[in-house]
């Protein structure tokens, strides 16, 4: 087999749930029969690495220094719901009950993986948090036990400085994340918060 494949064969690995013979098929799949979607593949991930940076203000994914949400005028700025991911977020906008503003954390605690406090954007979230704006912060972890384990970490940190702090009602399933729930519950769970 060539080098370039090879190469092909282990960026493709590289993804989530793909293992070694299906990074080969969807190489051979690109080469032989989408050379053109192979390409359009490489200029957006090229495009995508180049220019997508984190938003200054939430810490999501952005191509300007403060993403579209953050910029909004209309948006309740006393409101900031804590997510742990840039999909987690995307799934609690698509409920279109929320209407506050959002902070990502890229992550959550998880002492087994070596991510501790330090690893979060921890230090960008209470200046957020303490902007003499926000009011209520909502911690929308997913409810799995490292979710459980980084909501507990920010209540705590949060409510120290005064902050009201709140959480997700338990319409999610326990062990479940939220890019997977459907939007009816995540709405649900968003309408019944409660305190952290």
């Amino acid at each position: 087999m060539s080098r370039a494949l090879d190469f092909l064969t282990e960026a493709l690995r590289r993804l989530p749930g793909v293992g070694p013979k299906s990074a080969q098929r969807m190489a051979f799949h690109l080469l032989q029969h989408d050379r053109e979607g192979a390409a359009q593949l490489s200029r957006a991930l090229y495009e995508a690495v180049d220019r997508v940076h984190h938003c200054a203000l939430c810490n999501t994914f952005s191509d300007t220094e403060v993403c579209e949400l953050c910029a909004d005028p209309e948006r309740d700025r006393t409101l900031l719901c804590v997510v742990e991911t840039p999909a987690d977020q995307m799934m609690i906008e698509q409920t279109l009950t929320w209407r506050g503003l959002y902070f990502v954390l890229m992550g959550r605690l998880s002492p087994l993986d070596g991510i501790g406090p330090r690893d979060l954007a921890l230090d960008k979230l209470v200046t957020r948090a303490t902007d003499g704006v926000v009011a209520e912060v909502v911690l929308a972890t997913n409810f799995t036990n490292e979710g459980e384990a980084t909501a507990h970490y920010i209540s705590e940190m949060l409510k120290a400085r005064g902050l009201q702090v709140t959480r997700l009602a338990r319409g999610v399933p326990v062990g479940g994340e939220l890019e997977y729930v459907d939007p009816g519950t995540i709405a649900r769970a968003m309408l019944d918060r409660r305190g952290a």
